[in-house]
């Protein structure tokens, strides 16, 4: 038996993609840009183990057995993976063998969180390892085919995926635009308003938004090229007004498309505006831009910040969106807060965006981060190929 166990990150999109140009290759109508995020706070963890004696593939998630042969995107991912073990020629087992996949996520699943793209990057990293292939941009064209964004999940820092032209995506792939040491300051509160599984799931979504909303192909066409292009810049030079500018509009725009689509994808609530209105008055009050939200498809907000500046903005927020567990480690997640008193410039920044109390779940402090890893045995999810669970 031959078993291989590693994590990987999630990663949060700064220019959206939303919508394909074919749904079969989950080719995209626009590239985007993300950040990847610190695995410490939320990642995903596979084991596989490849046996002679296994009879069938099997996967559990989450504890849970979940159809393998019947998933279309798990068996295109196995499959790519063996093409390239197949011209490496240099496998250490059959390919013929039978696999045992055990996945876990430490965060919710499937609501808005990127789940999707941290476990089908750690599934397609696993594989790779397991086979002994390097990692390479051939790897991003797989994990794309698993959730779109998960090829970005493969790299650390700052990841553009390129939207190509080729109609069988061999040149829609991942690569790196800086690593997370470049702007290592560099942090992110999310605040979780709803972590149940959401309503209209993304697939779903951009497929209606392609067939019915009249602004995503202007959007694709005539405003995402310039938006990387001036996003890309504002992360060479660590601009953080213009980076923070650039994010917003995007999220803004995302959910603008979403409602154009016909019938509505009605992704934010009531909260996930309040919280936007807050980040421009916040950022009004303390007289420069030092919070930045971002909404995927769903109501959680990510607010991108700088280090230094996390206090006093946990501070605010605080006082805005006040809670009964506001104290508590279940309540604030993840990298440690050192509280700040809180002066009459914080208070005012919530005059008007005063919450009734506990309308966030909890929130989670993480940062930019590195791309998936490879543990030891030890923390393998398997025993003997089953989990550990069984």
């Amino acid at each position: 038996m031959f078993t291989a166990t590693c994590i990987a990150p999630v990663n949060m999109a700064l220019v959206k993609y939303w919508g394909k140009r074919n749904e079969e290759l989950i080719l995209p109508i626009n590239d985007s840009v993300s950040m990847t995020l610190d695995a410490n706070e939320m990642c995903a963890k596979t084991t596989i183990s490849a046996s002679e004696s296994f009879k069938q593939n099997r996967m559990w998630l989450n504890g849970e057995v979940v159809p393998f042969e019947e998933n279309a995107r798990l068996m295109r991912c196995v499959e790519g993976i063996h093409r390239l073990a197949l011209a490496n020629g240099a496998h250490k087992f059959p390919l013929s063998w039978k696999v045992h996949i055990a996945s876990y996520n430490n965060f919710p699943t499937a609501a808005g969180l990127a789940s999707s793209a941290a476990g089908y990057a750690c599934l397609v990293y696993t594989l790779a390892r397991l086979y002994d292939l390097p990692m390479n941009e051939e790897l991003t064209t797989i994990a794309r085919q698993g959730s779109g964004s998960a090829c970005r999940s493969l790299y650390g820092g700052f990841v553009h995926w390129q939207r190509g032209t080729s109609a069988d995506g061999s040149d829609s792939i991942a690569v790196q635009l800086a690593p997370a040491e470049h702007w290592p300051n560099m942090h992110m509160l999310i605040l979780v308003v709803n972590d149940a599984r959401k309503k209209t799931g993304s697939t779903k979504g951009m497929q209606l938004g392609v067939q019915t909303s009249a602004l995503i192909q202007h959007r694709a066409k005539e405003v995402v090229p310039q938006r990387v292009k001036d996003l890309i810049a504002a992360i060479d030079a660590r601009d953080f007004e213009s980076f923070a500018e650039i994010t917003m509009k995007e999220s803004n725009q995302l959910h603008a498309i979403c409602l154009d689509t016909y019938p509505p994808c009605v992704y934010m609530n009531d909260v996930s505006h309040a919280i936007a209105n807050f980040v421009h008055d916040y950022n009004e009050t303390v007289g420069s831009v030092q919070a930045a939200y971002t909404f995927d498809a769903g109501p959680n907000a990510c607010l991108y910040v700088l280090a230094e500046n996390v206090p006093r903005l946990l501070a605010a927020i605080q006082l805005a969106f006040p809670n009964d567990a506001s104290q508590s480690v279940e309540y604030l997640k993840g990298i440690p807060v050192p509280p700040v008193e809180v002066k009459n410039g914080l208070r005012d920044v919530s005059i008007g965006h005063v919450n009734a109390k506990n309308m966030l779940k909890y929130i989670i402090h993480t940062k930019i981060g590195e791309g998936p890893k490879q543990l030891s045995d030890e923390k393998s999810l398997l025993i003997d190929g089953y989990p550990l669970t069984k």
